[in-house]
């Protein structure tokens, strides 16, 4: 549990301070911990008998490390992935939710194993994983990163208001690259150009 929370801790600072952006369907959100969750957990910090924006910044750090595992370790069995895996999963279901699973379980499909894509970790998709690991044991994290980033991407294909997330005013890599990057080898990063033609056609 201690590799579990120094992951946490890491997401938390990644994650930064109180935001409520829009743009973002997470809404109010304080160290990676949005209002929707503190709803579902009838975490009301305040005492006024609401959870609301104000609940969300009244959020301790130590508060939101026990709530990301709560909710986006343990919750959704992340522990039954390999080791490589789990530190990017667990992020990425900070981020992303139940699609961080349905990530791993596309990219599982593509490599030949017949799991379903139903956003939950059960005995098929943990098998699975364990398989590419097991074959690939250098690999599956770069494999999982790289999904990610394409699923980033393809949010700023679909969506516009998203596209901030993925690219900066000036062109370069947005915050959402640069994390799904993080989990990747270095070697496997898109270059200022390669990044720049991918989302040329956004405008």
């Amino acid at each position: 549990m201690d590799d579990v929370k120094r992951i946490a801790e890491a997401i938390v600072a990644r994650e930064g301070g109180y935001v409520n952006d829009p743009d973002d369907p997470g809404g109010a959100t304080n160290h990676g911990v949005t209002i929707h969750t503190l709803r579902a957990m009838g975490h009301d910090l305040t005492g006024d008998g609401t959870v609301d924006a104000a609940d969300v910044r009244a959020l301790s750090r130590g508060d939101a490390v026990r709530i990301l595992i709560e909710r986006h370790y343990t919750a959704p069995k992340l522990a039954l992935l390999p080791e490589a895996l789990r530190a990017s999963v667990f992020d990425m279901h900070v981020n992303a939710g139940a699609n961080a699973v349905r990530i791993l379980q596309r990219m599982l499909r593509q490599m030949g194993h017949a799991v379903a894509v139903d956003g939950a970790i059960g005995p098929q998709t943990a098998a699975a994983a364990a398989a590419v690991a097991a074959h690939a044991p250098d690999l599956v994290a770069d494999a999982y990163g790289i999904a990610r980033r394409n699923y980033y991407y393809a949010l700023g294909d679909a969506r516009p208001a998203s596209r901030k997330f993925a690219r900066r005013r000036d062109g370069g890599k947005g915050g959402w690259i640069v994390r799904a990057e993080e989990f990747i080898s270095t070697r496997y990063h898109l270059t200022e150009d390669e990044h720049r033609e991918r989302t040329a056609a956004w405008g």
